[in-house]
């Protein structure tokens, strides 16, 4: 099987609720706040280390039986910059996407630096729900 690295578009950073060990690279995140200054629609999403999925990615996910990923509660905040750009925007249930498999093993897994590894099964799930902001390389992890 093929395996990509996917970097996804960042759509804001760490809010200050996040929880996180930084005296470890990659930083250990124990509780995990996405605080959103923009976002372009993509399913998945990033700020370093964590990456966030839409629900209704989850959801396709695990109907696959994607190996390598758990999923956990992600609090969600917006900022004013993103209230000002897009005044009437709901933004979809997101979830924390833990990657923890074996790289070019299981679905989803990370580089010793944090890069998110898939298979291409998984990426196809992904490219059909939309990440077209995503960087997707051949992976040589």
């Amino acid at each position: 099987m093929e395996y990509f690295c996917v970097e996804p578009e960042v759509a804001g950073g760490l809010g200050p609720l996040t929880v996180m060990d930084a005296t470890t690279h990659p930083p250990i995140v124990s509780k995990l706040h996405y605080h959103f200054d923009g976002w372009l629609g993509n399913v998945l999403l990033e700020t370093f280390p964590c990456f966030i999925v839409t629900d209704g990615a989850r959801q396709a996910l695990q109907a696959i039986d994607a190996t390598g990923a758990k999923f956990d509660e992600v609090e969600v905040t917006v900022s004013e910059q993103f209230e000002e750009l897009y005044p009437n925007k709901q933004l979809p249930k997101f979830v924390w996407l833990k990657a923890d498999g074996k790289p070019k093993f299981d679905d989803f897994a990370t580089t010793p630096d944090g890069r998110l590894i898939v298979s291409a099964r998984a990426l196809e799930v992904l490219q059909g729900l939309g990440i077209s902001n995503a960087l997707i390389t051949p992976s040589s992890a």
